[in-house]
């Protein structure tokens, strides 16, 4: 299997074959404004999977590039090794809710280098195995991160990339129009944008729709393999999805991690509301 194959579903990840490949197991279970994550995972969690901090260890300090800038490399890269992961190791990243926390590990392992990383397809609530309950110590592992491999847009380049390619919105409808803004000081989209909400790459089971249905959805709003393609979303979460969700359908893209909570906390940059681009 290769890095081509972006998510992975429950029967291929229990089968036999995938499982002596020994994968290093993320439990990634965040919720926006919601409670910690960690009391879940000793609650309950897939065997022999590793918890990892969205805030604290997929997150740089919230300021001026954003409420969930990148974090720092060498805290990242301790992370993933307190985790288990290692170079040479396939990883499955999971979460309980959309796959927004499960992808933004992915994306980031993706972009520090490591080659085979997927995201488990329909996240904890498509898991029908046992579970485990409280701590997992595991083995460390030996990954050190090496950024630079995926695409990473700036506030600049994503104001640019929306004129002359596609850069994709990937909140709610109702806050790309600027109808309601409930977490960042200003409402509207970055002028250019389309809007593509990340609930239209799911099916009503929270698992990915085809990679054929995607492309077409994708498609139909610009996005194609042989476009220059952006994303962004609030704070550079949910973007992650969708970046995720155009691999899965052959539509290489940019992250913009900043995202909108880095580009309104610049009063001086443009605001566009409306269904329209602006």
């Amino acid at each position: 299997m290769s890095a081509m194959d972006p998510i992975i579903s429950v029967t291929e990840f229990s089968g036999d074959a995938f499982r002596t490949l020994r994968p290093a197991v993320l439990d990634v279970r965040y919720q926006l404004g919601g409670p910690a994550g960690r009391p879940q995972y000793e609650a309950g969690h897939i065997p022999g999977a590793a918890y990892v901090d969205l805030d604290t260890e997929l997150a740089g300090e919230p300021g001026a590039s954003g409420r969930h800038p990148l974090p720092e490399p060498a805290v990242f890269g301790e992370a993933m090794r307190r985790a288990g992961v290692s170079a040479g190791r396939p990883v499955v990243v999971y979460d309980g809710d959309k796959g927004w926390a499960a992808a933004r590990a992915w994306w980031l392992l993706r972009w520090a280098g490591h080659e085979d990383v997927r995201v488990l397809d329909g996240g904890l609530a498509a898991w029908d195995g046992p579970l485990e309950t409280g701590e997992r110590t595991v083995e460390p592992g030996d990954f050190t991160p090496r950024p630079g491999a995926l695409p990473l847009l700036d506030a600049d380049q994503a104001a640019a990339l929306a004129r002359r390619g596609v850069l994709l919105d990937a909140r709610a409808g109702e806050r790309y129009r600027g109808e309601v803004e409930p977490i960042d000081p200003v409402a509207g989209h970055i002028p250019g944008a389309v809007s593509a909400p990340t609930t239209e790459n799911l099916e009503a089971d929270g698992r990915f729709r085809p990679a054929g249905e995607l492309a077409e959805r994708f498609a139909a709003l610009g996005a194609t393999a042989d476009a220059e393609v952006g994303v962004y979303c609030g704070s550079g979460v949910s973007a992650a999805q969708e970046v995720l969700a155009l691999a899965v359908a052959g539509v290489p893209a940019a992250l913009y991690a900043g995202s909108w909570s880095e580009w309104t906390h610049d009063g001086s940059r443009p605001v566009a509301t409306g269904a329209q681009r602006g």
